[in-house]
């Protein structure tokens, strides 16, 4: 009885939502404008810790520069939810479409996407908090090259996630991210603590995992020290670089920049091609230094609001 009230709570979240999802995304790049204010100067959501994260990450930045890319910042985190929402608004073949019409991502180098793939026995797709992780559920339909990813059809794709204790908001949060897949049959969302028993399960499936990676280590996750990130020491998680060597699948990071609002392009750069001959501590740092290097050019570009380093 209890999850069919949770159940019910979702389905009536989502349906007072539609209507407003389903407005353009010029009216929600709008409104996070509004969005961004509130967030940064009146509710001042976590903005202790991402000026303490900024400042200790970047101790070089001036006051007016750190006060600049604060505020770009929080524009950026408006932005991320007027995206999302605005993107669970897309739903089956009409969304699928819509979505590669609004151009919001650009696959920069779907070759390079293809011949990883055609290599692999199984893809690690090692992700972080930078640009718009929520626009992941439309990776296959963001290729506005004629170079297809993938010749035929959807295939197989792990997205790992972690449970959030509202059985409502993660069962919206799940609807949303997975919005335009829902004809499909799409059942690869998969939950932090079940990714080592599912993989295992389909290792003899041709499989993309696509894994976050870049928070502070959850408790149950394994961890492990890379030095300093950002000039800070830092302890990474490293389970989807353990999961891909005990697999031998390959390994690559996605990088996201922002080229303005409301466009992104991503890049699929190879970490390497069968982790089973690299040890899960190796790729992470490799993984990391990637990572470093894109946040350092777009400061702002990445979610600030979380203590990554405790």
């Amino acid at each position: 009885m209890t999850q069919d009230r949770k159940n019910f709570g979702a389905a009536l979240a989502e349906a007072l939502a539609a209507p407003f999802a389903a407005l353009p995304l010029s009216f929600h790049l709008g409104f996070a404008n509004f969005l961004a204010w509130l967030l940064r100067d009146v509710f001042r959501y976590r903005r202790d810790v991402v000026v303490t994260n900024l400042s200790r990450s970047f101790p070089e930045m001036k006051y007016a520069e750190l006060r600049q890319t604060t505020k770009l910042f929080y524009r950026h985190l408006a932005d991320i939810f007027a995206e999302a929402f605005w993107f669970g608004g897309r739903h089956g073949e009409r969304g699928r479409r819509k979505l590669n019409e609004s151009r919001i991502v650009d696959v920069v180098n779907p070759q390079t996407f293809n011949e990883v793939y055609d290599d692999s026995t199984n893809m690690m797709v090692l992700s972080s908090h930078a640009g718009n992780w929520e626009l992941l559920g439309g990776w296959f339909c963001y290729n506005h090259n004629a170079d297809v990813p993938f010749r035929s059809g959807y295939p197989e794709i792990g997205v790992v996630y972690l449970k959030l204790k509202s059985r409502v908001w993660d069962r919206v949060m799940a609807d949303n991210r997975c919005a335009m897949l829902g004809d499909t049959g799409f059942d690869g969302y998969v939950e932090a603590r079940s990714i080592f028993r599912f993989a295992l399960s389909h290792k003899e499936e041709k499989f993309i995992y696509i894994f976050p990676t870049d928070q502070f280590p959850y408790k149950i996750a394994s961890r492990h020290e890379i030095g300093s990130f950002l000039g800070q020491p830092t302890q990474v998680m490293t389970g989807g670089a353990s999961l891909a060597c005990k697999l031998g699948m390959s390994v690559s990071y996605l990088r996201w920049k922002s080229v303005g609002r409301g466009r992104y392009e991503v890049e699929f750069v190879p970490i390497c091609r069968d982790a089973s001959k690299e040890t899960p501590e190796g790729i992470m740092e490799k993984y990391c230094s990637l990572l470093e290097k894109d946040i350092k050019e777009q400061p702002w570009n990445y979610l600030w609001t979380h203590r990554r380093w405790k």
